[in-house]
């Protein structure tokens, strides 16, 4: 596997793994955090880490709303008890 090839592998993994986060509206960040050390709001903020490693530039709630799939407001209010 080349460079190029474990670099696609690695983004669908993230997409699945992004996905499957916003499938399950009822886990909440608390119980990620707990369990595996991060959540929603980590991924967000690692992603925007990323982005800025590579000089783009990617405010906190436009990651948020990247990973959350709707603004982190949006999401609270509907799925955060």
């Amino acid at each position: 596997m080349d460079d190029l090839q474990r670099t696609a592998i690695e983004a669908a993994a993230f997409r699945a793994l992004v996905e499957h986060l916003r499938e399950r509206t009822d886990v909440q960040n608390i119980d990620l955090m707990n369990q595996a050390g991060f959540c929603r709001n980590c991924l967000a903020r690692w992603y925007a880490e990323a982005a800025a490693e590579r000089g783009i530039e990617l405010d906190k709630e436009t990651a948020r709303e990247m990973i959350h799939g709707m603004p982190y407001a949006e999401w609270k209010s509907r799925y955060q008890s």
